[in-house]
């Protein structure tokens, strides 16, 4: 006698198991449009990048499978997630700014350990205008000088700190109205200046360093640092934030903070998707793009690059930009 019951079966699990493949990209984009950044899922959705790749496996299967309803699901998952990565790989027209050029630099130096030389020659190989540094200590500070970049980059606001939460702003022309900011929870100092370029508006400097979301006792921390990051003046004076955000395109809080009047430079210029930081401390992580050069809209993107430098787990990353003209 034939096994009818088994056979009956056998086309259940099929579609039990298509189910199940299609429902983790299927939350992961709803989580990621609805961007609800909570817990564990702070630091999934830095991913996503690799989640909208990846959700192409679900549906290859249950197409093989024929089995149409979460054929229909996987598609939408795929076309969502790719949809919110992909333009991060193509560049967007810039503004008609015909002012200055500047070249801007930003790096975390791993609580100083970083190569101090090798940042020194990034800045005179680029002609950097601006570098923004964030984990920057008493012992770098002096081994940068020592390099030359006392020489190349004369003007500074820096607030050297042991281990990670100091920061520091260096610059080609004069710095007014300098300070530093105190992120919450004691996590990291943000050295800030008002760069005087000859033939441009003053633009406002921050060196970036909110607090990670490495423990989910931090994301607190993490969500207000960023809510608290000084919002763009598209009516007034230009900024500028650089540094290490510790967030990617697909949290919703930079996302908030690009609403209020920015351009993350490597969006537009289509490396959105390199990554800069990672692999960290030996582990399998791969890179995520969480250090960012964030601008004001009247601000055009010429051309952005990533460098490793020895020493450090995150990659600078160059900005060549060009800003409005003087009034």
């Amino acid at each position: 006698m034939a096994d009818t019951d088994g056979a009956s079966r056998r086309p259940a699990a099929t579609t039990l198991a298509c189910w199940l493949a299609v429902a983790p990209g299927a939350a992961w984009a709803t989580v990621r449009l609805l961007g609800v950044d909570r817990g564990p899922l702070v630091q999934l959705l830095a991913f996503t990048p690799y989640a909208a790749a990846g959700s192409l496996l679900p549906l290859i299967l249950v197409i093989a499978l024929r089995r149409w309803q979460p054929v229909a699901v996987a598609a939408v998952t795929t076309v969502a997630l790719v949809a919110v990565v992909a333009p991060r790989a193509y560049g967007s027209t810039p503004p008609p700014a015909d002012g200055p050029a500047v070249r801007l630099l930003t790096a975390n130096l791993l609580a100083g350990s970083a190569d101090a030389r090798a940042l020194v020659d990034l800045v005179r190989r680029h002609s950097v205008d601006v570098l923004t540094v964030q984990e920057f200590t008493p012992a770098v500070t002096t081994e940068l000088d020592q390099a030359g970049l006392d020489q190349l980059l004369p003007y500074r606001e820096l607030h050297p700190v042991e281990g990670t939460p100091g920061s520091g702003l260096y610059a080609r022309h004069p710095i007014s109205a300098g300070g530093v900011r105190h992120n919450s929870g004691g996590w990291g100092l943000q050295a800030y200046g008002t760069i005087l370029v000859p033939g441009a508006p003053p633009v406002r400097v921050e060196s970036v360093h909110p607090a990670a979301p490495y423990a989910i006792d931090q994301i607190g921390h993490w969500r207000r640092d960023l809510a608290a990051q000084p919002s763009a003046t598209p009516d007034g004076q230009l900024r500028i934030l650089a540094g290490d955000f510790n967030a990617t395109l697909d949290h919703a809080p930079l996302r908030a903070l690009l609403d209020t009047g920015y351009v993350d430079a490597a969006d537009a210029a289509g490396t959105g998707l390199i990554g800069t930081w990672g692999p960290y401390d030996g582990d399998p992580i791969p890179p995520v793009a969480i250090d960012h050069v964030l601008v004001d809209r009247r601000v055009a993107v010429r051309a952005t690059a990533v460098y490793a430098i020895p020493g450090s787990d995150h990659r600078a990353v160059f900005t060549d930009l060009r800003l409005p003209p003087a009034g």
